[in-house]
């Protein structure tokens, strides 16, 4: 409240309170029609004149506790009151209108109205041209084009299908109660005969089990809206189908003979695959219409911000209470999204928001900061930090504190794989509630129910994880994978993880999808892979062929010896040590704690060293320390003061081991050597280059000359075989999402790889190597064909890119 002297805030808060009482008296139902009490009922009730009365009422109005009717006679209403009553519908605090059933009235008319579109973030910027492409597919006579929308999981396919049918509402082009029917096509694409009764219904005796006759969804969406999410799941005879009813607009049920059914239906299809390859041409023809949905990195820096400020609105209006937000949360929030877009950070905000109810239980408000941050969103800030440009157009749009609150949601209530299907909210309180009767300390209850959230809401994304993994791998090889993983065992007499047993599985189902494709050429002799690898990979080939009845080709038997082989390595692979040396008592062990904690376990070592101590007194625990770490690919020292830098001979000597130094260490610098390291998979002199960089880049160094050479990306596989087609297509496609920059994309053969791959370095600018064997270039990242082809290729070169950008 505010205070305008003594005079005037006793009759406000009288006034206030009896207001309040009179409109709680009325009950929701009556407040509905009846919207309020008038200034006369209050000054007769309290014996004030009526211009006083309505003088402090108005004055409420502008301090947002009341909500003022302009009626006859003019009515008022606490604004507390309406929001426990009606949540946030009403979002004015001056209403020209009659009642609250009226205003509510008038929203609904005003919103069937307005442009579905204009609700979307970016609808003026990103998605301008997507929006665009679907009015036209909408409007279009007589009856709209059939749509296939692009784009990553998570970015918001199934949302801008829901708008394109609330658009077909809004301007009159379907009735308003025409239906919109999702259906997700992973469901049954193995079973094209229960594909085919799902989609078009079937009669009784179609098959056993099938008892009565049976409409499908074709017929329930009949006036309305198909739409068919990961339409690439579609068998060819189901896409056959498909395409001769969008062309007659007849079908038949399954069991039926001839077509004896007629619908109107509009076609969206939405997949993450490239449709050139996943989708019979003959069907493509049929699909005019393509609209590409950005993924959340190609937003621009102020749409991402409009979209983490939107998620934590809504958490806000579940919860009923305002969120601080400090700064650093935002950016933490935008850096944590790798790899699942928006529906990443749908999860990400929930689980933040969480927390932050929990430590908020005792206040007005949710405060939301950095302190507060899980490792895997403390890492966001850090690659957010790594990126001088997109960090200045933050801290340049986000105020230090931002106030969120909470506001309806102007779009549908979409439950999709990154909804939990329990409240958070209510799940806390009810538990902070019991365990404060228990007697519990508030630290102690704070621990124990943070400890709960993070297991419930790891189990839900484990299983939508796991849901996303089942839905692109074939029951059949899913049945084989214990097989799958003894047969390398054996052979290999090494026990490969589960992970790589789920990468093999979804390579084998997507050969399966489409076993009538065959890769051009055959292999070379010569070109083969390690023995052991083709022995298991041959194995692997008997026993698809013995229990699936299909052949493998020769050359998809090589891919897998060589995708087994780069797995291999990549478990074998000697990482560079890393040893942290500083003065002060704890400073080194300080920023090694930090790095172990966000990257995990990793052969790094910290050594302390008092400033009361000389570099002789520290010598051998500095020699102790290298050892320690080292692997046999060389050891980096990083030191705070140059004096030390200066010794990285004598400690190479006395280690025998390869060392190299770099000087003015930071916690970020630390972090970023581990990341090239071990996820990058650069050598001793590749890492101390990329710091070198990095450091130019925050202004600690003279900026050096630009390359001039044309970058370049290297795939390496076997000769012939087009898997170098197939990669470099992929990797093309992948460059497009990240960058304008012209890169070409170059196959070697694995033939003379190293006198090859070092040619082309002299040549090019190799920016990464992506493939079946490292070519040991210096300073150049390289993927494995297990990374790339497991689906972590996309987010490494995004990682390679940003470094590019910063050199």
């Amino acid at each position: 409240m505010n205070h305008r002297g003594e005079r005037y805030g006793t009759a406000e808060r009288k006034i206030y309170d009896e207001l309040t009482r009179q409109c709680a008296q009325l009950g929701k139902k009556k407040l509905l029609e009846v919207s309020g009490v008038s200034a006369s009922d209050l000054a007769d009730a309290l014996d004030i004149m009526r211009s006083n009365v309505s003088a402090e009422l108005n004055e409420l109005v502008r301090e947002k506790r009341v909500i003022k009717f302009v009626t006859r006679p003019v009515l008022y209403v606490p604004a507390e009151l309406i929001q426990q009553q009606f949540g946030d519908a009403v979002d004015t605090y001056e209403i020209k209108c009659a009642s609250i059933k009226e205003w509510f009235d008038q929203e609904r008319t005003r919103e069937k109205n307005e442009d579905p579109f204009s609700h979307l973030i970016g609808s003026d910027k990103s998605l301008k041209k997507s929006v665009k492409q679907a009015k036209s597919a909408i409007v279009y006579p007589p009856r709209g084009l059939h749509t296939l929308i692009l784009g990553p999981t998570g970015s918001g396919k199934t949302l801008f299908a829901h708008m394109m049918h609330n658009y077909a509402i809004s301007i009159k082009r379907i009735n308003e109660n025409a239906p919109f029917i999702d259906f997700n096509c992973a469901d049954y694409y193995n079973n094209p005969q229960l594909l085919i009764g799902q989609l078009f219904g079937y009669v009784k005796g179609a098959f056993t089990g099938a008892a009565r006759d049976q409409d499908g969804i074709v017929a329930k969406a009949d006036g309305g809206i198909l739409f068919l999410d990961e339409i690439h799941r579609l068998p060819p005879e189901g896409q056959e189908m498909l395409f001769y009813f969008m062309d007659t607009g007849r079908y038949s049920k399954l069991g039926e003979t001839g077509n004896k059914h007629d619908a109107r239906v509009l076609i969206i299809g939405a997949t993450t695959a490239d449709p050139e390859s996943a989708l019979l041409q003959t069907f493509l023809r049929r699909v005019p219409v393509m609209i590409n949905i950005p993924n959340f990195q190609s937003r621009s820096v102020s749409e991402q911000i409009e979209l983490t400020k939107f998620l934590l609105s809504r958490e806000a209006h579940r919860t009923h209470h305002k969120f601080h937000v400090s700064a650093d949360v935002i950016k933490a929030l935008i850096g944590s999204v790798t790899f699942g877009n928006i529906g990443q950070l749908k999860s990400n905000v929930q689980l933040i928001c969480a927390q932050g109810f929990l430590d908020s239980m005792n206040q007005d408000y949710v405060e939301l900061d950095a302190k507060m941050l899980p490792a895997e969103m403390q890492e966001g800030l850090h690659r957010i930090s790594h990126q001088p440009k997109i960090n200045q157009e933050l801290n340049k749009l986000l105020p230090l504190y931002l106030v969120v609150t909470g506001s309806k949601d102007p779009l549908l209530n979409d439950v999709d794989q990154y909804e939990p299907p329990f409240d958070l909210y209510k799940m806390i309180s009810g538990k902070y509630d019991s365990l404060i009767e228990e007697g519990l300390s508030a630290h102690d209850i704070r621990k124990m129910v943070m400890e709960d959230i993070k297991n419930q809401v790891k189990k839900f994304y484990q299983k939508a994880s796991s849901e996303l993994v089942n839905a692109v791998v074939d029951q059949r090889v899913a049945a084989l994978s214990k097989d799958l993983e003894m047969i390398c065992a054996r052979v290999l007499g090494q026990h490969l993880s589960h992970q790589f047993v789920s990468l093999l599985s979804v390579h084998l189902s997507s050969f399966l999808e489409r076993p009538l494709r065959r890769i051009d050429g055959s292999p070379d002799a010569a070109m083969f892979p390690c023995a052991k690898d083709y022995e298991a990979a041959v194995e692997i080939a008997s026993l698809i062929d013995r229990h699936l009845h299909v052949t493998l080709p020769e050359v998809e038997v090589v891919y897998i010896a060589f995708l087994i082989g780069s797995f291999v390595e990549l478990s074998q692979q000697r990482n560079v040590g890393i040893v942290v040396a500083a003065h002060g008592p704890q400073t080194a062990s300080s920023m090694v704690s930090v790095v172990k904690e966000l990257m995990g376990d990793y052969p790094i070592a910290a050594v302390d060293m008092p400033l009361s101590l000389n570099f002789g007194d520290i010598f051998e625990n500095i020699v102790d320390a290298v050892r320690s770490v080292d692997q046999g690919a060389g050891v980096l020292m990083m030191v705070d003061m140059g004096s030390l830098y200066y010794f990285e001979e004598k400690i190479s000597r006395g280690a025998k081991v390869r060392v190299k130094a770099i000087d003015m260490v930071s916690t970020p610098m630390v972090l970023d050597a581990v990341k090239n390291a071990n996820y990058l998979h650069m050598d001793l002199n590749g890492i101390v280059d990329s710091l070198y960089k990095l450091r130019r880049t925050v202004g600690l160094e003279a900026r050096g000359t630009q390359s001039e050479r044309q970058k370049a990306i290297l795939t390496i596989c076997t000769t012939g075989s087009g898997i170098a087609k197939r990669i470099k297509n992929i990797v093309s496609m992948y460059l497009r999402n990240i960058t304008d920059e012209e890169i070409i994309v170059i196959p070697v053969s694995i033939e003379d790889l190293y006198d090859v791959a070092q040619k082309m370095q002299n040549k090019y600018e190799v920016v990464a190597s992506i493939g079946a064997k490292n070519p040991k270039l210096e300073g150049v990242p390289y993927i494995t064909l297990s990374q790339f082809v497991g689906g972590e290729g996309q987010e490494i070169l995004q990682s390679v890119w940003r470094e590019e950008q910063c050199r």
